[in-house]
Formats: structure tokens, C-alpha cells, sequence
């Protein structure tokens, strides 16, 4: 979405200009792309048997469940905010916890414009090994955060939900009914919060200048990957933001797996989807998904980094 200039009808200029478009931008795309998924994901839950759904993936014994998962989550061309209403719709067919935290991993991390942007960036190498790190961390963070029976972590809404008994729709416009209902009714409870965290990561995202990032990455050494990630999370920002970012950190000196590490956090943890994420789990059940995700990117970067020098 083309940023709106609303802050200079009201003379506001520089950094304080940049954050009100960001927030402005951010939170009517975020919105409008949530209702419009809530909206399509409710259509086609009405054509969809959950059970089938259900059956289908609980089939894929052990790890095989993760993989399709991740897969799927990787060909949605999604950010964070926008693959929860396809993960809220998992949760509610009673697809396990695990398999469905695979999706929604993988869906940020890697999709179609993050791609061809770091092909045009970095190169098709280290587009590929981006890719296979980040169906890694979709698949493995999602296999163990599915052996720690968190199911009770889910609000009751999601689990009164779970199992219940299908409405058969005649009509295709009782489909579409369904479909504005559900929109209407998740939007109206998470506006405000959407708002509130994208205005955090508007502040944050303008006032903290990439000289700054470089600096303190640079400057602790071997620990440059995990305090990457930490910088990483709070920033919310669109793919064709975070990869320039990246790609400039990798230029002036900063480690393959740091940078990838930083942009990977950006992307697949951000404030908003936390703050989106409370309304179907219990903020035990965000500390320790965002703790395993964000373990598995430090690894990632260590990894990358050896790869890297050797």
C-alpha cells in the first residue's frame, strides 16, 4: 500500500511526519487486509467440512502435519497480523496447536514479495538458504511447541468453539452473511489494540535510526545474533522496509545470520500480532510461542554465520 501523506496537511515534518504515515498506512492496511481475510476465510469455512480439515492433518503422523503446515504457511502471501484470521480458523476446526503455530511461522516469514524482493537484493544463494531456514523454524518450533500440551492456554471462546457442531449452508448468501459477521465481529474487538501496537512500532520504527542498530550490533561481538532478534521484535514494518534494512546492516559489515536474524524477527513477531494473538490464547501461551520462535531464529543466525565463514 502507497504510504499517505496525512502529516504534512497537519505541518508536521520529519521524523514526527514519517511516524503519523507509517501509523496511518500500517493500520488501515492492517485492518482493511484483516477484515477482508476474516471475511474470505468465513465464506470458505461454510464449503470446507472441519472434520475433513481436522481428519487430514491429524493423518500426517509425527512431523508430517508441521511440514504441510509450514508449506501452506510459506504460499500465503501474508504478514503476521494478516495469517491469524487463517490460523484463528485452524484453532476452531480443532486442528492441534502445534500444527497450526507451524502455519502461522512459516506464513510471515517467507511469502511471494519477501521473496522476489531478496532476490533482487541478496541473490538467489542466500534467498534459498533464507527460505529453508525459515521453513525450519515453522516446522520445528511448531512440532515442540505441539508436545507441550498448551491446548488449555486457549481462551474459552476458541475452545467452546472447538468440536462443535457444523451449520449446513443452502445459499451462497448465507455464506456471505457468515463471512461479514465473523469480520465485523473480530474487527470491532481488536481495533483499538491494533492501533496501540502499531503506533508503538510506528514511534520505534522512526525514531531508532539504522546507524544506531548497526552500532549496537556491532559493538557486542558474538552476541550480535540474539541482541539482533531482541532490536527485531519491537519493529513492525512491511517486507519492502525490512529487506533495504537488512541488506544495508549486511553491506556495512554486520554477519549474513545477524541480519537475516534481525529481518526474520521483524517479521514473523511484531507488537500487533501479539496484541491480536490475546484474543485467542492466554499470554503464557504468546511468551512461550514468541520464546521458541525466537530461539530458533537466534540458532538460525549462529548457524548462518558459521556457514558464512567457513
Amino acid at each position: 500500500m502507497q504510504e499517505i501523506d496525512v502529516a504534512s496537511f497537519f505541518g508536521l515534518e520529519g521524523k514526527l511526519a514519517e511516524s503519523m504515515n507509517f501509523f496511518i498506512t500500517d493500520s488501515i492496511s492492517i485492518l482493511f487486509m484483516l477484515f477482508v481475510m476474516i471475511f474470505i476465510m468465513g465464506v470458505i469455512r461454510t464449503y470446507i467440512p472441519q472434520k475433513k480439515i481436522r481428519k487430514y492433518l491429524d493423518g500426517k503422523k509425527g512431523i508430517l502435519g508441521n511440514i504441510f503446515a509450514s508449506m501452506f504457511g510459506a504460499l500465503t502471501p501474508f504478514c503476521s497480523c494478516s495469517s491469524i484470521p487463517i490460523f484463528l480458523s485452524f484453532l476452531e476446526a480443532g486442528i492441534p496447536l502445534g500444527i497450526t503455530f507451524s502455519f502461522l511461522i512459516t506464513s510471515p516469514l517467507i511469502n511471494e514479495y519477501l521473496v522476489v524482493l531478496m532476490l533482487g537484493f541478496f541473490g538467489w544463494k542466500i534467498t534459498a538458504i533464507y527460505i529453508l531456514s525459515g521453513l525450519s523454524i515453522g516446522i520445528i518450533s511448531g512440532y515442540i511447541l505441539g508436545k507441550m500440551d498448551l491446548e488449555k492456554e486457549l481462551v474459552k471462546d476458541v475452545i467452546s468453539k472447538r468440536g462443535m457442531k457444523e451449520k449446513i449452508y443452502t445459499f451462497f448468501k448465507g455464506r456471505l452473511r457468515f463471512g461479514l459477521n465473523e469480520a465485523i465481529s473480530i474487527v470491532k474487538k481488536l481495533w483499538i489494540w491494533i492501533l496501540i501496537g502499531v503506533g508503538i512500532g510506528a514511534i520505534i520504527h522512526n525514531f531508532v535510526p539504522e546507524e544506531m542498530i548497526h552500532s549496537i550490533i556491532v559493538s557486542v561481538g558474538i552476541f550480535g545474533v540474539p541482541i539482533a532478534v531482541i532490536l527485531g521484535v519491537p519493529l513492525y514494518g512491511s517486507c519492502a522496509a525490512i529487506v533495504p534494512i537488512a541488506l544495508v546492516l549486511f553491506q556495512k559489515g554486520v554477519p549474513l545470520g545477524t541480519a537475516l536474524s534481525f529481518m526474520m524477527a521483524i517479521s514473523a513477531l511484531s507488537f500487533p500480532e501479539a496484541i491480536i494473538l490475546r484474543r485467542a490464547m492466554n499470554l503464557k501461551l504468546i511468551a512461550i510461542f514468541f520464546g521458541i520462535v525466537t530461539i530458533g531464529i537466534i540458532i538460525i543466525g549462529y548457524l548462518l554465520n558459521l556457514i558464512q565463514f567457513f
